[in-house]
């Protein structure tokens, strides 16, 4: 009765027990021990187990990392692209500006601001009887007068330019107005502004040799380039010597002496022997640089009918001649330099144009006079021993 009575319940619960294990995973067996009790062990099957929560994961976290990746890789990207952004900007703005003052520059002949600069401060300094003279007023009065006559000196040589455009463009191709960089009606305009900012700084300072330098050196340096009946004087060699020699030599040592002599100081007019020395020896330096600077240009010149003495003589007859007549002002100033009553004067004076005038020889014997290249290099050698005499004039006592 009893195992009647127990098989029903077992026949009841083998159905049970398969349901069971239908429900469960394919990995999983319930075993039953000897008390009855029940265990769920998972079992591996037979092949690769494939852990569903590790492959979830695995792929939420590559998921995630690549979506990072890209987030960085967009970032840096955008970081990287800004800097070169910037940079493009940055070069594009000051492009033309760099280009205008470069420009510009070319078309102030720099050679020549910077001999008239020195040159007006030298000659002032002549003036300068002791320390207690370097005040604020004679400060001032300086910058006013290299001001105003560096306005003139860029109005003189871009009026030069503009009637010399066909000529620039065989012998100085790289000018602006020659190059196309700049038209002539911008050429036109920045002559007349710098004209009329110098003639109105002269005005307003009120100094008559100031006005009168600038004055002169208008109308030279006008009737030096216009091409108008009774004017162009570069045409001829004399006149144009003359021009140059008037405004370098005359004006330049003269007028700005006595603009600060008897404007700035207060004193009356008194001619020295450094000032006498220094107009002398420019005399001879300013016949050079207007007889030089046409050796380099022979070939426009002959082109368009401009009888400079290059032209006439020859490149080889006029270098030498310079070469010469600058050795015989080397050589009055070393004379002159011996005669000084003061030492240190003497030394300086004596030693130095000694220097100049070797360097002027040595480098004169190398020039290749078929070059053109090496006859503008020596012409700014001349500049630069230019230069160097306006540091010498004020030592000369």
């Amino acid at each position: 009765m009893d195992s009647l009575r127990l098989r029903p319940s077992s026949l009841r619960s083998a159905p049970a027990a398969r349901r069971r294990d239908h429900i469960l995973p394919s990995f999983c067996s319930i075993q039953r021990n000897g008390k009855g009790r029940v265990s769920l062990s998972i079992q591996a099957s037979k092949g690769p187990t494939v852990n569903p929560c590790k492959k979830f994961l695995d792929w939420k976290y590559s998921n995630h990392r690549i979506s990072h990746q890209s987030i960085n890789t967009s970032a840096n990207a955008g970081q990287s692209l800004q800097p070169e952004t910037e940079a493009h900007d940055t070069a594009s703005f000051w492009k033309p500006i760099s280009s205008s003052l470069d420009a510009f520059y070319r078309f102030s002949r720099p050679h020549t601001i910077i001999g008239t600069a020195l040159s007006i401060v030298s000659v002032s300094l002549l003036a300068v009887e002791s320390l207690s003279d370097i005040s604020p007023m004679f400060l001032t009065g300086l910058l006013e007068a290299v001001v105003a006559a560096l306005f003139m000196n860029i109005y003189i040589v871009g009026l030069n330019q503009l009637f010399d455009i066909e000529i620039d463009k065989v012998n100085k191709p790289t000018l602006p107005l020659a190059s196309g960089e700049y038209s002539p009606a911008t050429g036109v305009a920045i002559v007349s502004v710098f004209a009329a900012m110098s003639f109105g700084l002269g005005w307003v300072v009120g100094s008559p040799p100031l006005f009168w330098a600038l004055f002169i050196s208008f109308v030279l340096g006008t009737a030096y380039s216009v091409n108008l009946p009774y004017f162009r004087w570069k045409r001829f060699a004399v006149v144009a010597a003359l021009c140059i020699l008037a405004v370098r030599a005359v004006i330049v040592q003269l007028a700005f002496f006595l603009h600060i002599q008897t404007f700035v100081f207060r004193r009356p007019a008194v001619f020295s022997k450094p000032l006498i020395f220094a107009t002398a020896f420019m005399t001879f330096f300013s016949v050079v640089i207007a007889l030089f600077k046409d050796i380099p240009d022979i070939e426009g010149d002959r082109i368009f009918g401009i009888q400079s003495f290059s032209v006439r003589l020859g490149q080889s007859k006029v270098f030498w001649a310079c070469v010469g007549l600058l050795e015989v002002a080397y050589g009055v100033a070393i004379l002159m330099g011996a005669t000084s009553s003061s030492l240190w004067s003497k030394s300086i004076t004596v030693v130095g144009h000694a220097i100049l005038a070797s360097i002027l020889w040595s480098c004169a014997k190398s020039v290749d006079l078929t070059s053109k290249a090496a006859i503008t290099s020596f012409y700014m050698l001349i500049w630069r021993l230019f230069y160097a005499e306006y540091l010498l004039i004020p030592l000369v006592r």
